[in-house]
Order: structure tokens, then C-alpha cells, then sequence
């Protein structure tokens, strides 16, 4: 089987943790080649943002990344880039005709990349599997009271995708929902396939796993320490962290506790400084360290030091960070949206929070900090609760959806079916 896999607005290779690159980067680069590790061959075509990098990138057999020219190099925002699908779309058609290849079917990720996918398509004749990761009317629904919505565009835009996508695949029972409330789509072209975590990467720490970790990253060794890893954006709810840290301290100014901010700016309106000055407003700058985004390999450290990961988002489609945190032993306080119930498994390996005001996640977060009986024994938990999700299971169930997709006949009329809501 061959799959193009389209990430239009973000390289699977790139940086997660800061610009637009985040957890879909990590899933689709993980799922692909899990599927290469099945033999199936796997282009990932994604919008080209430097020149040294080359057309063609091998990754590993049966998994490459192409790179599309399509707009300048650099200094194009997210939401610029629709000016650029037809030039995308253009060059994905032009590397394919040069180099005389074919696919079994197209696997588009995120709304621009859907638009391409929608369009090659019909042209080819074959099957389009799409994945959202986000939907505007859902970040819209779920949005901070300052933070800025989503496009009408780019909800039309989902809205079409979700009218004429072959498959459409999700993460979570939750997410096939919100599909079908907002979007009214078809459940019978819904599949819900739970994401997995590197458990080969992500495994937990040895008190000398945590000692060094916290040395290597200027943590005093013996502190508490939460942690918060992810995109500085008001949807991925950082300042509700550092809210809640300035609160435990006004309960007790003598509180031996450190919080680790891991990631960078995301997004025209995130601002890094933004993020340092609230921390110096509410009098805790001295008592948060701020670290750049960092490959998986060395996010591994930034867990193991942690005794508490919090996961503040507004919504999230899974709950990547969760998960991998969970797999190195440390418990999670997240917020109680989106796929988290799933990835943390309440009471059990960490805690769900209803809201994101600063008085109830300090509580939470207090709770485990100052129970340390409960807290180790949540971490043993998180382990075995982190080993059922694998992207190799994942993989193994998109390539059934795959196979399915492939028997679908496409020589029928195959037009627009209803779009509803536009």
C-alpha cells in the first residue's frame, strides 16, 4: 500500500513545543512510521520552510518527507497560508508526475491540509482519509474569555471536509461527538482511533533519573516540582499554572515548590515575555523557570524531574503530553475537556479538574503535593495505565480503516454531499 500523507502547514520533523508545531506533529510522524514498520510506504507532504533541508528527506524504509515549495521559506504566518493551497496543491501534482508515483490513498491532517486532500482527491480517483486534530467551532466553544476565535473561514472550510472526506478518523468517543453536534457529520464515516505515547522513550525515572534530570536542568533537588509542557498560547492554559502557583505561595509563603515551564510562542498573539511578566506581577518569577522547547528525547528529563505534570488546556483532541508524562511515572492534574478523561484516569493516576480558576487548581495541585504516599503510589499507576496506548496499536487500527477505504469504489459520481451549516 502507498499513503500520501498530507501536513501542509507543519513539518512532522520540525520542533514541537513552540510556533505551529505541537502534539500532530508528534502523532503524525509517529503514526507514519509505525505504518512504514508495517511495510506500508508513507510520503508526508508538507510545505517547504527552508531550502538546506532538500525536496526529499528519508526518515527511515517506506517513510520520507517531501517538501513542497509553495510561498517563501520563512515569514509566512498559519493564517497566511491559505493564499498558498493552490501553489501547494500545484507542487504536490508536479513532484508526483516528475517522479511517476502513485497512491493507494490520501491521509490529510488539519483543515489546510484537507483542503489539498479534497481537491488531489477527485483528481486521482482514490480515497481521502482526513484528521482534524482541532475544529474551530470546538476551540471556539471552549476558547479562554481573552482569547482570540477562530475563523468563520476556517470552520467552512472544516465544514465541507467533513461533508466530503471518505473517512473521517478520531482521536476520542468525545471528539466523533463534537463532529457530529457542530459539524453534523456522518457518524458512519467516523472511526475513532486512540493515539499512543513512545513508551519506549518515555519510561520512568530511578531517584538517580530524577537527581540528574533536576541538576541538568538547575532544579534544586530537594523541592516539589510541577511541571507544564507545551505551545505559550491561552488555549494550552499556561497562565492558569502560574495563577495557581501565585496562590499556593499566598497560602503559604514557605512552600518548597518549584514549577518548570517547558515550550515557546505559538501563534501571532502568544508572547513569551507576556507569560514572565504575569509570573513577575503575582510576585512568583523567582519561583518558575522558564526552558525553550526541546526534542522528545530531552523532554524526557523535564518528566522525570517533575512530581506533578499540569495540563491547564482549554480542550484537547487527546492529550499527548498527559500520556507521555503518565508513561515516566509522573501523575497528572489536567483540566476535564476534551480527550483528557481518557488519557488520565481520575483518581487513579491523576486528578480531573472541572474549570481552570487559580483557587481549585492550586487545591488539586496541593492535594498531591502534600500527600506524598498518594502521589508515588499515582505515578506506579500512570506506568501501567500509560502502557495500554502504543502507536503501534494505533497504526495497526488506521491500517484496517486504510484497508476498508480502498474498497471503496470510486468510479461513482462522487460530488458533495450535503453540506450542512453553511
Amino acid at each position: 500500500m502507498r499513503v500520501a500523507m498530507i501536513s501542509m502547514h507543519t513539518s512532522p520533523i520540525a520542533q514541537p513545543g513552540s510556533g505551529d508545531a505541537g502534539g500532530m506533529n508528534v502523532y503524525v510522524l509517529s503514526i507514519a512510521t509505525q505504518l512504514a514498520r508495517k511495510g506500508v510506504d508513507v510520503d508526508i507532504f508538507t510545505r517547504a520552510t527552508r531550502p538546506s533541508q532538500g525536496e526529499i528527506v528519508e526518515i527511515e524504509p517506506h517513510l520520507r518527507v517531501i517538501n513542497i515549495v509553495a510561498g517563501p521559506y520563512e515569514g509566512l504566518s498559519k493564517e497566511e497560508l491559505p493564499t498558498q493551497l493552490a501553489a501547494f496543491s500545484g507542487g504536490m501534482v508536479q513532484f508526483i508526475k516528475c517522479n511517476n508515483l502513485y497512491y493507494d490513498l490520501i491521509h490529510s491532517h488539519y483543515w489546510l491540509s484537507g483542503q489539498v486532500g479534497w481537491l488531489l482527491r477527485d483528481l486521482w480517483g482514490i480515497p481521502l482519509i482526513h484528521t482534524a486534530h482541532t475544529l474551530a467551532a470546538v476551540k471556539n466553544a471552549y476558547r479562554a474569555a481573552d482569547d482570540s476565535p477562530e475563523s468563520e473561514a476556517r470552520r467552512i472550510c472544516e465544514q465541507q471536509l467533513s461533508d466530503n472526506a471518505d473517512v473521517l478518523v478520531v482521536n476520542t468517543e468525545d471528539e466523533k461527538n463534537e463532529l457530529i453536534a457542530h459539524y453534523d457529520a456522518n457518524d458512519c464515516h467516523i472511526s475513532v482511533i486512540t493515539p499512543g505515547a513512545d513508551t519506549e522513550l518515555f519510561t520512568p525515572g530511578t531517584d538517580r533519573n530524577t537527581e540528574r534530570s533536576r541538576r541538568e536542568l538547575g532544579i534544586p533537588l530537594h523541592t516539589k516540582v510541577v511541571a507544564f509542557v507545551g505551545r505559550l498560547q491561552k488555549f494550552k492554559g499556561p497562565e492558569v499554572l502560574i495563577r495557581a502557583t501565585a496562590e499556593l505561595f499566598k497560602r503559604d509563603p514557605q512552600r518548597n515548590l518549584r514549577v518548570v515551564i517547558c515550550g515557546g510562542a505559538s501563534g501571532e498573539t502568544s508572547n513569551v515575555q507576556n507569560y514572565h511578566d504575569l509570573a513577575r506581577e503575582l510576585g512568583v518569577e523567582h519561583r518558575i523557570r522558564f526552558l525553550d522547547a526541546r526534542p522528545p528525547q530531552e523532554l524526557v528529563a523535564v518528566y522525570q524531574a517533575a512530581d506533578i505534570v499540569a495540563v491547564p488546556s482549554y480542550n484537547e483532541s487527546f492529550g499527548l503530553v498527559a500520556m507521555e508524562a503518565q508513561a515516566t511515572g509522573t501523575p497528572v492534574v489536567a483540566a476535564r475537556v476534551g480527550g483528557l478523561p481518557i488519557a488520565v484516569d481520575h483518581d487513579v493516576t491523576g486528578l480531573l479538574i472541572d474549570g481552570h480558576g487559580a483557587s481549585q487548581w492550586a487545591d488539586a495541585l496541593a492535594q498531591l503535593l502534600d500527600d506524598d504516599e498518594r502521589r508515588i503510589h499515582m505515578g506506579e499507576q500512570a506506568v501501567e495505565h500509560a502502557a495500554k496506548f502504543s502507536w503501534a496499536a494505533s497504526a495497526q487500527e488506521l491500517l484496517k480503516v486504510y484497508e476498508e477505504a480502498t474498497k471503496i469504489d470510486m468510479s461513482e459520481c462522487h460530488g458533495p454531499r450535503q453540506a450542512a451549516g453553511i
